[in-house]
């Protein structure tokens, strides 16, 4: 089987189980639109030459040239993602570039991310703790707002102590509808 057709079909399946997560919290255009860039030319010809099926080829990539062009297109179109929130500071933060606080709606959208991405890679490995273990191995270096951080880690630490249909609820009922 060719890289072009397993590619395409990871990354249908991981934004299939995206949507299934996002309906069943009520983001049902955010479900549909869903990494849709993934598709186009400027990603999905750096992910087919890069396709390894157990990790992100934009990590290939990355360690081939240095950065992943195929990543810089997708993290400023795709909002769930923390990247697309920092912006230049207006005071003065090393670097002068600090996080933006990422709106409700593209927090819960960011979990069903991580879940899906979870269950795409790890396959029957999966438990409802992998995207909490994935997301502590590199969380000294997320630059994500201290109100996002917070619901973030609230949130994978709910779905790793209480599994998806609690955390799935709470979100609909708390985070999105309150």
């Amino acid at each position: 089987m060719s890289k072009a057709w397993k590619h395409f079909k990871t990354i249908t399946y991981h934004k299939y189980l995206v949507a299934k997560g996002c309906f069943r919290i009520g983001l049902f255009k955010q479900g549909i639109l869903h990494d849709l860039s993934k598709y186009s030319p400027s990603e999905f010809l750096v992910g087919m030459k890069y396709y390894q099926g157990d990790r992100s080829p934009n990590n290939a990539e990355r360690e081939v040239k240095g950065y992943s062009s195929a990543w810089l297109h997708h993290k400023g179109r795709n909002k769930h993602h923390y990247e697309y929130w920092i912006d230049y500071s207006t005071k003065s933060v090393p670097g002068g570039m600090a996080p933006v606080a990422m709106p409700d709606k593209y927090i819960a959208e960011m979990m069903m991310d991580r879940i899906a991405a979870s269950k795409v890679y790890l396959g029957e490995k999966y438990t409802d703790d992998a995207p909490f273990q994935y997301y502590i191995k590199g969380a000294d270096n997320v630059p994500l707002h201290p109100d996002t951080k917070e619901k973030l880690e609230k949130l994978l630490a709910m779905l790793a102590n209480e599994g998806e249909v609690e955390t799935f609820d709470y979100i609909r009922r708390e985070i999105l509808h309150k």
